[in-house]
């Protein structure tokens, strides 16, 4: 077992680490070898020293201790303290002033009074506390040893000028990033695409739904009231199990004061089942395959297609014909974003109009994937999930928004009885394709001549509902497409080339013909089948799903799998290069010491033995990559230039690959990007064909295996779960249809007006929000100079004050002549702990915290841990800059954030004087440079220094701070032992400003 040394943290077997005491040269090695000493008699006398401190610590939750000193001295053992520190400080270092400050710290915290933070932001500002002592409780974790090698030097630096210039086009706010903030001049197709052929005069589904009812001046129907309507949705959405809310209405008196209709879960189903409409309900199959009798349920998809046309919550912002997005009138850049902006819808239109005028196209977008149900008993689903590419991208990723259907449940069987390996594979991709074809059967015909659909307002159209997209991980792929293991899902490119990249050459597809025609070789040519298909680099199923759709080309309908693909793919696989390359040690050294921020999740246990990494994780170890590979030495003396270039053309890549709208320009940046890396080049072709890429992420569906799934399953009893799973399931969408036309008729039956839809995701501004309450009430100048940093906060504030009575003030001398003249009326302020920066979803109105700024003390939690103070950076705008670009914008850590009562204000300013209502005292850092380091693109930055060589500090309006900034320390090549996350912005002097954080910071900054 190995024990650590106190003294340099290092790890020995218990031998070595006496040895290494008694020889080290460390004098707090040696502090430690001595104490030891010191200690052997009294652990001779008393072994179970151990067990009575943990006695002791387990006594501390009757006692209230009011500072660190007390708790520490509480315990009936003495503790033997280094009187050097250890490797974490010197403890000379904290003053009993600092306990006091972190106790008062604590007790505000814990106290119910207005000293604290706003009720309304409690839990919010409560989780941001959380994260904090997470990040503390990890800080000082066990960390393995490393070979320390000195400190970079500036010549160790540059030593290899070895560099790979960057085009000026690939900086996306030079000129490419303006295009798409330009409102898109729009290119319709024909006149009669999409044509309505009849105008109901009606409101539509919702008017239609309530004449059905049996009340229509009763909204909650068949629910006799608003209450026992309250109670049905609760228990259906929101409450316990069927036995427990039985249970519950059994209690005497319950029913009878609470004047419900039904008196168990059974009344309340079957009230459901037979007064609520609902979706198109599933039906039960049988398939038979290999001896074995396999169950699907699946719904009509022509009426799950009808109920999505349908559906009010839709009727504003559904697309019916497809068009060309332009930069500008000039009509040279088009843009894409949505599925109707891709050239596959007006390809499709074109096509149809020459023989169905007047069509109307609804995408059938599918995804299917297995999931596991239990961790135990091997339990598993297989959902299929359908949307339409008429409702935007936008409403459709959201789960809330059920823009996606539960088609059905795919048979789970793994045909055990089959023991031939080949046989069992080709029997597995069989039935998949034979269930897909029933399920997708009924849209053949309608694909070629129309179905007539009315929309929520009552227009009908004569739909052409083709398959457009699959959206799968690369097993589904492979499985849908007939494809090799191993081999690309869509062109013929084999398993041992797909790494080689020629930017000359695009790749081809699959030739359907080839392949359709290799596949109906079977009733021809029975003996052969086998053969052929071995020949045209496919599996021998007899029927694939997808082989009689109209207008698909299945091998143009994969859609590029940003989850699996590169994050669980290219990602997952270059931390794994990075690691063996530059050693685990280092690489987790690196990941904790990095500074926090909002947008940044700190691995302080390092990343290379985490396992089951989820495609979130390696997303948030994406945005901490690039730093990992700075400056940090390869094997053999090899160059770093090419590694942090292909890490940074990676990530290039992959965010370009998410942005929300595309076009021409900047898909040559992805182009660029791609050259770099040589990898996915049909990412071009998928974006200019359906979309950008977060219209098909499987990130979404994945997440609906929660609600359509797991959770459905939870609702059964584990016997025939299935069918109870479609119950189930049908019950929740026939609540959430009930509950959207009571909220039509309580808001006075309005009428469904037409939204312009704007190009989604662009948003970069954000609303700042303080709380209504400070965190801290009657702060004095003492303790903010001494205790949050503010050294200079006295003079600061008068500069600050002068410069607002007097803002045509241009003169140093006469500045400084008059500081003098300011005095402050008072010694105490109110101090904010938090800064939080709000977006409102364009759908939901919902506003959610997009960013967020801390800037307080350290503190004791409940657990009586020291939490370390946390001061963050941030971007600040001079008042001129613009959203995206470096000019106008410096970094500055907030020290403080303040503000002035009424009374202060009107003795320090002028009555004409604009004087903000929050005030933040900042520390800056070195303005940008013209051009980024052409290395890794990234720009360097150190603390700015006044003429005395302190720190440049001044105090500025809150509404200048644009957003936090994460940066990155110069680690040189190996990370300094002395370094943490909460002191690494104080100890080191030359930072990175990171571009990765999220995608608005990287519009910002690239």
């Amino acid at each position: 077992m190995s024990s650590i040394c106190n003294g340099c943290g290092k790890a020995f077997k218990k031998r070595g680490l006496e040895s290494h005491r008694r020889l080290s040269g460390n004098p707090y090695c040696a502090a430690g070898y001595q104490k030891q000493d010191d200690l052997s008699d009294y652990e001779g006398s008393d072994p179970l020293i151990s067990s009575n401190i943990m006695l002791s610590d387990s006594e501390e939750s009757d006692n209230e201790y009011e500072d660190v000193q007390t708790f520490l001295s509480a315990s009936n053992q003495p503790i033997i303290v280094d009187p050097h520190g250890d490797i974490f400080g010197s403890y000379t270092d904290c003053s009993s002033m600092d306990l006091e400050i972190n106790t008062e710290r604590n007790e505000d915290l814990s106290s119910n009074s207005s000293d604290t933070f706003n009720s309304d932001d409690e839990d919010e500002t409560l989780q941001m506390k959380g994260e904090d002592e997470i990040c503390a409780a990890e800080e000082h974790c066990f960390e393995p040893e490393r070979d320390l090698l000195p400190m970079a030097t500036e010549s160790w630096n540059n030593t290899n000028n070895e560099q790979i210039p960057v085009p000026p086009e690939a900086r996306l706010y030079g000129g490419y990033e303006k295009e798409l903030k330009n409102i898109p001049f729009v290119s319709k197709f024909g006149q009669h695409a999409s044509e309505v052929l009849q105008r109901n005069r009606t409101d539509g589904q919702n008017e239609e739904y309530l004449m059905n009812s049996d009340d229509v001046e009763n909204p909650y129907t068949p629910f006799s009231s608003k209450l026992e309507w309250e109670i049905a949705k609760w228990a259906k959405l929101r409450g316990p199990s069927s036995t427990a809310f039985t249970e519950l209405i059994k209690i005497d008196g319950v029913v009878e004061n609470l004047g419900l209709s039904f008196k168990n879960t059974n009344e309340l189903n079957k009230l459901i089942d037979e007064c609520l409409p609902g979706c198109p309900p599933f039906v039960r199959h049988e398939v038979m395959v290999g001896g074995e009798v396999c169950e699907v349920y699946f719904r009509d998809i022509l009426a799950c297609v009808k109920a999505l046309f349908r559906n009010p919550e839709f009727a504003p912002y559904l697309v019916f014909a497809p068009e060309k997005h332009y930069t500008d009138e000039t009509k040279t850049v088009q843009s894409y974003h949505d599925m109707h902006t891709g050239k596959w819808w007006w390809a499709l239109q074109t096509s149809l109009e020459k023989s169905k005028p007047g069509a109307t196209i609804v995408p059938i977008i599918i995804s299917t994937d297995k999931t596991q149900l239990t961790l135990f008993r091997n339990k598993s689903a297989y959902p299929i999930y359908l949307t339409i590419g008429n409702i935007p991208k936008e409403i459709r990723r959201k789960p809330s928004a059920h823009a996606y259907i539960l088609l059905g449940y795919l048979p789970t069987t793994r045909l055990e009885n089959i023991t031939n390996n080949a046989s069992h594979c080709q029997q597995l991709a069989n039935l998949y394709h034979a269930c897909m074809h029933q399920v997708l059967k009924p849209i053949i015909p309608v694909g070629i001549d129309g179905v007539f659909m009315a929309t929520a307002t009552g227009d009908i159209h004569r739909n052409h509902p083709v398959f457009a997209t699959f959206i799968g991980d690369y097993p589904e792929q492979v499985l849908t497409t007939c494809t090799q293991t191993g081999d690309c899902a869509t062109c013929p490119t084999k398993n041992k080339k797909l790494g080689e990249y020629n930017s000359q050459n695009s790749t081809q597809l699959h030739n359907l013909e080839y392949i359709v025609n290799a596949l109906s070789s079977f009733d021809a040519d029975p003996a052969g089948f086998l053969q052929v298909c071995k020949e045209a680099g496919i599996k021998p199923v007899a029927e694939p799903f997808w082989k009689n759709l109209p207008y698909v080309n299945i091998y143009q309908s994969i859609t590029a799998d940003v989850l699996h693909q590169l994050y669980q793919g290219i990602i997952k696989h270059l931390f794994s290069w990075i690691i063996a390359a530059c050693g685990s040690a280092e690489i987790n050294a690196r990941c904790r010491r990095l500074p926090p921020n909002h947008n940044i999740r700190l691995f302080m246990k390092g990343i290379s033995s985490l396992s089951r990494v989820t495609g979130q994780e390696h997303s948030q170890m994406a945005c901490i990559l690039l730093e990992l590979v700075i400056d940090i030495p390869l094997p053999d003396g090899l160059s770093s230039t090419r590694l942090i270039c292909a890490v940074w053309a990676i990530l290039d890549f992959l965010f370009l690959a998410q942005y929300p709208i595309h076009t021409d320009n900047t898909l040559l940046l992805l182009d660029h990007a791609l050259s770099q890396f040589h990898r996915n080049k049909s990412i071009f072709r998928l974006i200019k064909l359906y979309g950008t890429t977060d219209n098909f992420n499987t990130e979404y569906t994945e997440r609906l295996h929660i609600d359509l799934a797991k959770n459905a399953y939870c609702a059964t009893n584990r016997k025939d779960e299935f069918a109870q799973m479609t119950t189930w399931l049908s019950r929740k969408e026939k609540i959430h249809r009930h509950e959207q036309c009571i909220t039509w008729w309580l808001t006075v039956c309005p009428q469904v007006d037409k939204k312009i839809w704007k190009p989604p995701g662009l948003e970069l501004d954000c609303v700042i929000h303080l709380s209504k309450h400070p965190s801290c009430h009657a702060v004095t100048i003492d303790k903010i100079t001494q205790e949050y940093g503010a050294q200079f906060f006295r003079d600061a504030l008068a500069r600050f004050v002068t410069i607002t009575n007097n803002p045509g003030l241009d003169s140093i001398a006469q500045l400084e002549h008059d500081l003098w003249d300011v005095h402050l009326p008072t010694q105490k302020f109110q101090i904010w702990h938090y800064i939080k920066f709000t977006r409102k979803d364009p759908f939901s109105n919902q506003i959610y915290t997009a960013d967020s700024i801390h800037a307080h003390l350290q503190y004791i939690n409940k657990k009586h841990e020291v939490i370390p103070g946390r001061f963050d950076t941030a971007y600040i705008n001079d008042g001129t800059g613009i959203n995206t670009g470096t000019d106008s914008y410096c970094i500055g850590r907030v020290s403080l954030i303040f503000s002035l009562t009424e009374t202060t204000r009107s003795y320090l300013f002028t009555s004409t004087a604009e004087v903000p209502e929050h005030l933040a005292y900042i520390e800056w850092f070195t303005k940008f440079s013209h051009e980024p380091d052409p290395k890794h693109l990234l720009y360097k930055i150190t603390p700015a220094k006044d003429r005395s060589g302190g720190p440049l500090c001044s105090i500025i309006s809150v509404a200048n701070i644009h957003r936090s900034a994460h940066l990155f320390p110069k680690f040189g090549p190996v990370a300094p032992e002395g370094w943490t996350s909460s002191n690494v912005l104080d100890k080191c002097n030359v930072f990175y400003v990171n571009s990765f954080t999220d995608a608005h910071l990287y519009r910002i900054m690239v």
